[in-house]
């Protein structure tokens, strides 16, 4: 994969990205952080690495600016601001589709806790053009009003000890009108820092990307 740094225009802001990218994949995945992550999110980069090496481009991106994170860490409010986080993934689909070297290729999205909201929201207000999205740990709840309007095909990755977000997202589930899973990870927390938690996330994650890449 050739890497390379990117800055993308949102609005009034510039977000940075990192860009993993040859002529020969099935597809570019776009990665959207949640509560207080970012493009650094060691969690997130695994998962990516698993897309390079199964044919997939990626971008991770962060969704907030250095000062909009600074002043997010005291006040938390930017992180659940779904409709922000939906406007700059948008942002960052359209640089991919305007972009020379990636525009001839498929996007989809993974989203990992608020940032699945985001991916959700985008999703449905782009359309099926979307070839699938991915939420790992997500709060889908977040973007419930949008939830009936996603066209892409969803895959939902909970953890079986985080309860609470599995409540959260089996909701989410029958809001979802377009093909749809809940996956439920043995053994996993929120994080999914149990061994070989994040490992059945990436294959997961991979099938999906897989099965409807084509």
């Amino acid at each position: 994969m050739d890497k390379q740094s990117i800055q993308i225009q949102s609005g009034k802001v510039k977000i940075d990205g990192d860009l993993a990218i040859t002529g020969e994949i099935k597809g570019i995945v776009v990665f959207a952080h949640g509560s207080g992550s970012s493009r650094f999110s060691q969690r997130n980069r695994f998962v990516a690495q698993r897309l390079n090496e199964a044919g997939f481009g990626t971008l991770l991106i962060d969704l907030l600016t250095p000062d909009e994170e600074d002043r997010d860490s005291y006040t938390a409010e930017l992180r659940f601001d779904i409709d922000l986080l939906a406007s700059r993934l948008i942002s960052a689909t359209e640089w991919l589709r305007k972009n020379k070297i990636s525009k001839k290729f498929k996007i989809g999205y993974f989203g990992a806790s608020t940032g699945a909201a985001a991916a959700l929201q985008a999703s449905a207000k782009i359309g099926n053009s979307i070839f699938a999205v991915v939420s790992r740990g997500g709060r889908p709840d977040l973007a419930f009003d949008w939830l009936s309007k996603v066209k892409s095909p969803a895959l939902l990755i909970v953890g079986e000890n985080d309860t609470t977000v599995i409540r959260l997202n089996k909701e989410a589930l029958g809001k979802l009108n377009a093909e749809k899973k809940l996956t439920i990870i043995p053994g996993a927390t929120h994080l999914f820092e149990e061994p070989g938690a994040l490992e059945l996330v990436s294959d997961n994650a991979v099938e999906w990307f897989l099965e409807h890449a084509n």
